[in-house]
């Protein structure tokens, strides 16, 4: 019987350890994204822009990576102010990283778009250029709908 007594009250102390390092991460990942979110507005701005800079530091690269799409591509016009960066979803519960897109013109059409983006760890990350990819296509608006620029 003490046996019994003993083997129950050392099962429910290891079930309760179990638990409590279950719990512990959750709480400290709820920390983290608390300080990860305080950060103010200027953190933001100063990030963006050093983000920016790179972008323009490399706009041959870009530019020649955007021209070697499509045969038909005369000239780029990058639109600087067009960057945003999104979250990527890849069907997991942490998500696919970030995504940072650019866009603009070519051939000086204003009916015509395109997107270069960049994955990004996080969104303070800098972009590489290495890391530089079009998830769609060039494409101009013909007629009222869009179609690939070819």
């Amino acid at each position: 019987m003490k046996k019994q007594t003993i083997f129950k009250l050392m099962t429910t102390l290891a079930i309760l350890v179990v638990m409590g390092g279950c719990v512990k991460p959750k709480e400290q990942m709820k920390q983290a994204q608390t300080v990860a979110s305080s950060s103010t507005k200027e953190d933001i701005e100063v990030i963006k822009q050093k983000q920016l800079a790179y972008l323009k530091e490399h706009e041959q690269e870009i530019i020649d990576f955007v021209k070697a799409q499509s045969p038909k591509v005369e000239s780029v016009q990058i639109d600087w102010d067009s960057m945003i960066i999104e979250e990527s979803g890849n069907g997991t519960p942490q998500g696919g990283g970030y995504n940072l897109s650019i866009s603009g013109q070519v051939n000086h059409l204003e009916n015509t778009k395109f997107w270069v983006d960049f994955y990004l760890e996080n969104p303070e990350s800098l972009p590489n250029i290495d890391r530089m990819g079009m998830l769609n296509d060039i494409y101009i608006d013909e007629n009222g709908g869009w179609r690939i620029f070819s």
